[in-house]
């Protein structure tokens, strides 16, 4: 009597079990009322005809400017694709392309991206994304630091769409528990050995919210730009208050700010100071206070226009102007300036995170295509490139590989709704790929090219071989049992990890061996599909 095959999932089931329980609680005590806010009109008819019009008109100026065409519009299943990756971190499943493409109604991208945005899972990707510039990579100590706290803590701002600039004050002002009071997670992230570095506080806060490095003048004044050691010595006093005690981070009056002087070979004591506007940082409040009152005051431009090239960066996977933390000083306000115009339309409306979003993927270069003739011809390649006359071609990240991975394995959604196992999959396997594959560290928008590593590990790891396994409860399998014929098979397997349908010159290839298979080896022709499909250059890269 044959055996049967052992399945992967097999020694899963049971520890599944249990740990899905385990989450279940977990997030009912975390919020046990906490409900989905209904799908709001982020941006309506009246900006796209004005603020995203004006953004248009930004784009044509410069590549008439340039002598460049823009590339052509691209088919809304690869922007559906895009925007699945930038705001949830995986490809869409078959079941909301299905919906998707039943939307016959004008407008549909805007819709989606509002369902994607009303959606948690893009609160609690967005949270990583902008985390790691917050509270950076590193592990910090484990006693004081807790970066799931923070991440959950920004995920819930995210959702409930809270101003943004008051988060950013809770960020650098919060005090107490760094459990209880997790966003000041920020000042322990720079505790080591129970003493808080307020030098790498005020090199972060003026990189991740004002979006310019001062870090140099820490030591000297800085060779090139306006920065000065003393305007950053004044920066990092204004933590000189802050401190770790039993009850969490406190500000303490008593305390005071010194350097060790080499001039005088003595301690020299530094009073709290900004670098420029001394008036927008107040006279009430903590030090901490004041600090977050002057790097979110309404009238600090660089704020807003930080804020809006890290969020374009994070949309398009490179800032408009990079490095994304080493912005010029602004100078008068353009209506030339792409930056001025989204920041200025992000005050306007209570520093709305989502309406931000919202304006930028309904822009034209967002769904410009990523092919154009230049790349052919390599004729005009680099002022293509440079003046965004096509979506830029970025390499997926390795928490986007995994999660599309996992997606493709799955018919629906791969959601909090989702099948017990593969979130259980999911729990326990995203750290160790992610650490095989290779993290990004703070910089996240640094060219990076493809390993060998990598690419051994989409071909013969066991992640991906199960990903793309023919069981009884993942897409493969299901696809091969279900698909009515061969021509309907090879669609949905593209459908499922492509998020498209084949080329004729796809089908003229890979067809032949689903039509000539029998019916106990089918499964194993989706497999192989599927193996092709995510070791397809086109499956790593957002286009």
């Amino acid at each position: 009597m044959p055996t049967m095959k052992r399945r992967w999932w097999t020694p899963l089931l049971p520890l599944g079990i249990v740990v899905g329980v385990l989450v279940v609680v977990a997030v009912a005590a975390r919020n046990p009322l906490r409900r989905e806010p209904p799908v709001g009109v982020v941006i309506g008819p009246e900006d796209r005809d004005g603020t995203v019009l004006q953004i248009d008109r930004i784009l044509n100026r410069r590549w008439q400017t340039a002598g460049v065409d823009p590339a052509q519009p691209a088919d809304d299943l690869v922007v559906l694709r895009r925007l699945s990756l930038a705001l949830r971190g995986s490809i869409p499943s078959l079941e909301e392309i299905r919906v998707f493409e039943a939307d016959a109604e004008p407008s549909r991208l805007e819709r989606w991206t509002e369902r994607l945005l009303s959606d948690q899972r893009f609160a609690d990707y967005f949270a990583q994304r902008l985390s790691r510039a917050f509270v950076g990579a590193d592990d910090g100590q484990f006693i004081v630091f807790r970066r799931d706290r923070f991440n959950a803590w920004l995920a819930d701002q995210i959702h409930e769409n809270r101003p943004y600039d008051q988060t950013v004050r809770e960020i650098l002002s919060e005090h107490g528990l760094w459990t209880g009071k997790p966003a000041t997670n920020f000042i322990t992230a720079a505790v080591a050995d129970g003493v808080i570095d307020r030098n790498e506080l005020a090199g972060r806060t003026v990189r991740a919210f004002l979006g310019q490095r001062i870090d140099c003048a820490q030591c000297h004044n800085h060779p090139f730009a306006d920065w000065k050691q003393a305007q950053f010595e004044g920066l990092a006093a204004c933590f000189g208050h802050a401190k770790v005690s039993p009850v969490g981070i406190e500000d303490d009056p008593r305390l005071s700010y010194e350097i060790d002087d080499p001039q005088t070979q003595s301690k020299r004591q530094i009073e709290p100071a900004v670098p420029f506007d001394p008036e927008w940082y107040g006279a009430e409040g903590t030090q901490r206070e004041r600090l977050a009152a002057w790097v979110t005051h309404r009238d600090n431009r660089r704020f807003e226009r930080a804020t809006v090239n890290r969020v374009w960066g994070l949309l398009f996977g490179r800032p408009w102007i990079s490095p994304v933390d080493d912005l010029p000083n602004p100078e008068t306000r353009s209506e030339s300036d792409l930056l001025d115009v989204l920041g200025r339309d992000f005050r306007e409306h209570h520093c709305d995170l989502k309406r931000l979003i919202g304006l930028i993927t309904a822009t034209q270069v967002y769904r410009l295509s990523s092919e154009h003739p230049a790349w052919e011809s390599g004729e005009q390649a680099d002022e293509v490139d440079q003046n965004w006359a096509a979506f830029p071609l970025t390499r997926l990240r390795p928490e986007q590989v995994i999660g599309s991975m996992i997606q493709a394995a799955s018919i629906k959604t791969a959601d909090r709704n989702s099948h017990l196992l593969f979130r259980t999959i999911r729990l326990f396997r995203e750290i160790d790929f992610v650490k095989d594959y290779g993290d990004l560290g703070d910089d996240e928008f640094k060219d990076r090219a493809g390993t060998i590593p990598q690419a051994l590990l989409r071909m013969n790891g066991k992640f991906s071989r199960e990903m793309g396994e023919a069981g009884p409860a993942n897409a493969a399998g299901r696809i091969s049992s279900m698909a009515p014929t061969p021509e309907k098979c090879l669609e949905v397997c593209y459908l499922v990890c492509l998020s498209r349908r084949p080329t004729a010159e796809e089908i003229t290839v890979m067809l032949p061996p689903l039509e000539s298979a029998e019916k106990n080896q089918y499964a194993q022709v989706v497999e192989d599909i599927y193996w092709s499909l995510f070791n397809a250059p086109e499956f790593s890269w957002n286009h």
